[in-house]
């Protein structure tokens, strides 16, 4: 295949960037042969925002029947991007759906049982793995630089939103509409990111979620989460859009030394020796080991769906390596029904949750 044919689902404001940025031939290898949407007034966006012949959909099933697309972007809304996915490698479709990969751990389970089945390429939109701060993140941790892991903090809230953010759209902040608020919608990439870099998923979670606490909404829109790792680490995520100025800061420390993340910027402090050696062979009383503070040069880039979205269609056509496995969209959904169950429930509980008693 030197052309994946690709369909979009959803036309709303990711998915028209997405066919956008596929239209204008911004993808190497791939062509926007069609998209689908219930929408009228967004069908119409299409026929005047796009070149060449794009079929327009109003039905699923007559999309992925008729299209003759290769591959489907699902930019739908959260609750349905398993369903959509299943159906698509039921297909025989490549899949790439936007974030979070959906709403309940049982029904994302479900989706990726289904993509290993089809032998499809799957991937999921969490564009922050492209970021070359992020990057390097992990690779000074996955690279042993950093030692073991000992504690996680990250601070997530500079994603301040006004009433009228959350006015704009009958789905926005709803259960039913997104299945959460500030931990599905805001800080998803940054749940992402943290098990992503570290290469840990907590065993155990207890937090607290405020529903409407700072706005007129059903779901939460502040949490903090209280974790605990198989090594013995610990860490802390807060997320809230109800705060000004807003903070966006990740301190990971290890045996080696202290990663911060802060204003863009990654700064290591790399200690002269472990920790532990020299907790272990200091001998004169008050002391602690030399480090250096580095700035490490990498710049930071936000964006990056075009990047995922390439990177997806190389996998297709030249079977190179996922940098954003739609299976791994589990992780970070794992640890937000993790927080919001804890909270519910008032109480510690282990991962992985009850897949069942969360639905």
């Amino acid at each position: 295949m030197s052309v994946v044919k690709i369909g979009v689902i959803g036309i709303g404001n990711m998915g028209s960037s997405h066919v956008q940025m596929i239209n204008k031939e911004q993808i190497k290898g791939a062509e926007l042969t069609a998209v689908c949407s219930s929408n009228e007034s967004r069908t119409e966006w299409v026929k005047t925002h796009t070149k060449g012949e794009v079929k327009i959909f109003k039905d699923v099933e007559t999309f992925f029947n008729e299209s003759g697309i290769d591959a489907v972007l699902i930019a739908t809304p959260h609750n349905s991007h398993p369903e959509l996915a299943k159906k698509a490698f039921a297909k025989g479709k490549h899949v790439l759906i936007e974030k979070p990969a959906g709403v309940y751990t049982k029904n994302v389970l479900e989706m990726n049982a289904a993509a290993k089945s089809s032998g499809k390429v799957f991937s999921i939109m969490y564009n922050q793995r492209a970021n070359p701060l992020y990057q390097k993140v992990r690779d000074l941790i996955q690279s042993g630089e950093l030692g073991e892991i000992k504690r996680t903090n990250w601070i997530v809230t500079d994603s301040y939103r006004p009433q009228s953010y959350y006015d704009s759209s009958k789905w926005r902040a709803t259960w039913k509409g997104e299945g959460g608020g500030v931990l599905l919608n805001q800080a998803l990439h940054q749940l992402d990111i943290w098990q992503w870099t570290t290469g840990l998923m907590p065993k155990s979670i207890r937090s607290v979620t405020s529903l409407g606490k700072y706005h007129d909404i059903e779901v939460e829109d502040d949490i903090t989460a209280f974790v605990e790792y198989e090594n013995g680490a610990t860490g802390v995520f807060i997320a809230s859009t109800g705060e000004a100025p807003g903070t966006n800061r990740l301190e990971i420390v290890g045996d080696r030394g202290k990663i911060v993340v802060e204003n863009e910027e990654l700064t290591f402090y790399q200690l002269t020796q472990s920790e532990r050696e020299f907790n272990s062979s200091y001998t004169g009383g008050f002391g602690q080991p030399k480090s250096k503070k580095m700035k490490i040069p990498v710049k930071s880039d936000n964006g990056n769906h075009t990047i995922i979205v390439q990177n997806w269609v190389d996998a297709i056509v030249k079977n190179s390596p996922l940098l954003s496995p739609g299976e791994d969209g589990v992780k970070a959904l794992e640890i937000s029904n993790g927080i919001y169950l804890s909270s519910w429930l008032n109480e510690r509980v282990e991962l992985p949750v009850d897949a069942d008693l969360y639905y």
